[in-house]
Formats: structure tokens, sequence, C-alpha cells
């Protein structure tokens, strides 16, 4: 659930790179010239600034972990080093630095996973020990991946080819690949998990048809079409959280909401509308028309839409339930969070509610003109052929470590925090007290 953009634009006194919400959709992390930030959104009317990260320039990943404190911050100034911060204390607990640029960054309570053009490093988010290096992976060049926030399975998907839609499936705990997806007929250009890791979105660099997958078994569940268009660029998936609605966001000015319902021939005979004789025609007729016309006529339209008042810019959207009641998300690289009500029963369009700033305190009114910014585009770090490098990633990412990390006062640098301070069973790291500890050795 991210958005990157080109830090050059003036889009604000510090200027938008980098966009994400965290794994419950409680906070929002933005990489800025200047540093990071990092606000809740866990009200419709305020949006407070948790922390304003300086110790990095040009941000460019910024992942938080759920309610921690714990950050990940990678530079436009050094995209080859992770940078790891406790940002209560103001500390760095550790920073890896890679064979390449780092393209992407995902986090779960047992993972953190790091994706470089073609490799994935899977780390022990307790201690960050490097457990496994997938080395000669496809040709990613966007840093495409997905992982399960569900800790519980850890599932990892990353596109399994440069060429055509297919996703590979991966258990990040148990360290082996689960199944492949053939998804697509074009390349991915964007995938996500719900929230117990059992479904698995993705769209293709075409834009026009999202689909839905169960997981591990990799069969198709839902079919959505976006739209007629061609070459649209989806930017972010992102499931709610209770799985029956995915929202979808591109580079276009429509946001939309799908439903995720499977339709019972009990439902249609019990509502026998016009319109539903029509669509038990068209059923019929797809039959006997070309495969392609066929598919389209079983796919599904948008449950809910919303119309931004903008096109070109690239946003990440998030579904989320905030003061009980359900709300989309759009983090856009105008420099806004725009929050709409979502209607579960009826959707439809849906109602901007509020506006808020991402580089001030001052808030805008929902009636207030939109400002005028210039289209930007994401951002290329300075990179290096992957040929240039191969021999590196055999080698583990070097590491330097401050003082390992606890609540109840860490411990020495180079020990490994006991199990004992964890947790039994899964580990709730919304509670400040069982945050994640990380002390390595350096190599």
């Amino acid at each position: 659930m991210e958005t990157r953009e080109e830090p050059e634009g003036p889009l604000g006194p510090q200027g938008l790179i980098y966009a994400s919400f965290n794994q419950d959709t409680t906070s929002l992390a933005v990489g800025t010239k200047a540093g990071y930030k990092l606000f809740s959104v866990t009200s419709v009317e305020k949006m407070d600034c948790i922390h304003e990260g300086v110790e990095s320039p040009e941000v460019y990943i910024c992942e938080r972990l759920f309610s921690s404190s714990l950050v990940v911050v990678v530079s436009l100034s050094l995209p080859r080093r992770m940078n790891v911060y406790h940002f209560k204390k103001g500390t760095e607990i550790c920073n890896y630095s890679y064979s390449n640029n780092i393209l992407s960054v995902r986090l779960n309570r047992q993972r953190l996973v790091v994706c470089l053009e073609e490799s994935i490093y899977i780390h022990n988010i307790k201690d960050m020990k490097l457990l496994k290096t997938l080395l000669n992976t496809p040709s990613n060049p966007t840093g495409l991946l997905a992982l399960s926030v569900n800790h519980g399975n850890s599932y990892l998907a990353y596109p399994g080819s440069a060429t055509i839609g297919e996703i590979i499936v991966y258990d990040a705990n148990n360290l082996s690949t689960l199944t492949m997806i053939q998804a697509h007929d074009s390349p991915l250009a964007a995938i996500t998990f719900n929230g117990s890791g059992t479904k698995l979105a993705s769209a293709s660099e075409r834009g026009t048809v999202i689909r839905v997958f169960t997981v591990p078994e990799g069969h198709r569940l839902f079919e959505f079409r976006r739209g007629m268009k061609r070459y649209v660029s989806i930017s972010s998936l992102s499931f709610s959280t209770d799985a029956q609605f995915l929202c979808a966001s591109s580079n276009t000015e429509t946001v939309h909401i799908f439903k995720l319902e499977q339709h019972s021939p009990s439902q249609e005979e019990e509502s026998p509308t016009w319109s539903a004789y029509v669509g038990k025609m068209f059923t019929a007729a797809s039959t006997y028309l070309p495969a392609q016309v066929s598919d389209m006529m079983h796919q599904d339209r948008a449950f809910a839409t919303v119309r931004l008042n903008m096109f070109g810019l690239k946003n990440v959207c998030a579904l989320a339930t905030i003061q009980k009641m359900p709300r989309l998300l759009v983090a856009s690289s105008d420099g806004h969070l725009y929050i709409y009500n979502v209607d579960p029963q009826d959707g439809g369009e849906c109602v901007l509610v509020q506006k808020h700033r991402l580089f001030d305190t001052d808030e805008d009114p929902v009636d207030q003109d939109e400002d005028t910014d210039p289209e930007v585009v994401r951002p290329q770090p300075p990179s290096q052929s992957y040929a240039a490098t191969l021999a590196l990633p055999s080698t583990p990412p070097t590491s330097a470590t401050l003082t390992g990390y606890s609540e109840d006062g860490g411990a020495q640098k180079g020990e490994v925090i006991p199990e004992h301070e964890f947790a039994e069973g899964p580990v709730c790291l919304d509670d400040e007290n069982e945050f994640p500890p990380v002390s390595k050795q350096s190599n």
C-alpha cells in the first residue's frame, strides 16, 4: 500500500516522495525531502503527526510496524542501506547495506523482507537475522512485493516472470515456495493480501482487470473489471479488514471499490427484475461468444467509486473503519489525505468528508478549491545493472548495530534479546511493552 514520487516536484514545503499505510491502517507514513513523518489516521476530524524524523533526508521508503515504535527508512542519498529506528527513543536499532538499490520493504510481526531488482532478503524481525536470500528472481524494477500481515503464515508474493502476470507465493515462515499463480497475460502492476493471508488480489500493467485468488491453493475467486481503458497504471490495491471489499487506485481520477460476494442462483431467482432477466440472457449468450468477450461479460463492476479532483497523480488507497464507520483513505502525491464515507449496503459514489494536508497542521474544508500541482513521476534512484553486481548477493548484507533495545532496558551490543522477553504465542506489537528489540553482531 504505497506510492512513490519524484522528489523534485513542488508538492508542499518539503515535497512528497513516498506514502504508505501501516498494516492495520491506523497510521500513515510519508517520505519527504527533509525526512519522514508518521501520522495517526484514527480520526476523521483531525490527523495528528506522531513523529517527524530528520535522521535521513529524501526518504523514498518508510514503513512502520503496526503501532509500535519500529520504523524502517531508506533514503535516496543511500539507496542501498536500510535503517531501522526506534523513533520514540530517537535511536537507530540497526542498519543493513545490500548489493543493489532497495526497491521495497515489507514487514509483519515475524518477518522483515527487503526487495532488490533481482533478489529478495528475508529477515527474522526479532533479531534481524538473515534467514533466506532468494537470488536470481525475475527482473522486478518496481520492487513489487506483498507480505501477509498475518504473521501466523507470513505469505510472500512476488512476480514470477518479467513478461507475463505470474505470481510466486512463498511461505516466509517455513522458507519454502507454496504455489505459482498464472494471474494475467501481461506483467504484474499490483498485488496485495487480505488481512488473514487467505486471499490475494492482483492487477496487470494493462490495469483493466483485477483478480482475486485463494491462498495457498491459487484458485480464482473473483474477477473485476476496472474499466475499458488500456494501459491504466494501478498504483495500489487494498482489502478491507473483513475482506468483504477491495479498493483500487490508479493514475486516473477514479478510485474503484469492489464487493467480494458470490452470486448464488437462489438469490437471482428471488429478485426477478428486468435487469436480472437481461443478465441471465447475456450469460446464456456468452457461451457462444469468443473467450475474451465471454470473460468480459462475467466480470463484476465496481460496487462504489470515488471521483478525485486530479488526474495523472499517483496515490495510495486503503479501506478502514474509523469511528465505527467504513471509510476510504486516499493519500495523494498532491500532498493531501482524503477521507471518504463508504456505504456498505448500496455503494455508489462515495462522499468526501475531510481533507488533510500532509505538510502542516492546517486543514482544508471540504468545499475548498483544489490546489493545482504539476504531475510528478516515480523516482528512479541511481542504479547499476544486476550483472555488474552478480557476485555480491551471495554475501549476506552487512550490518551496523547500535545497542539492542527492549522496553525494560534492552541488551548490550552484540547480544540477542532472550526469547523469554517475548510474549507467549503471537507477539502483540500494538503494546509498546512488547516492542521487538533488535540486536545483531556486526559482520
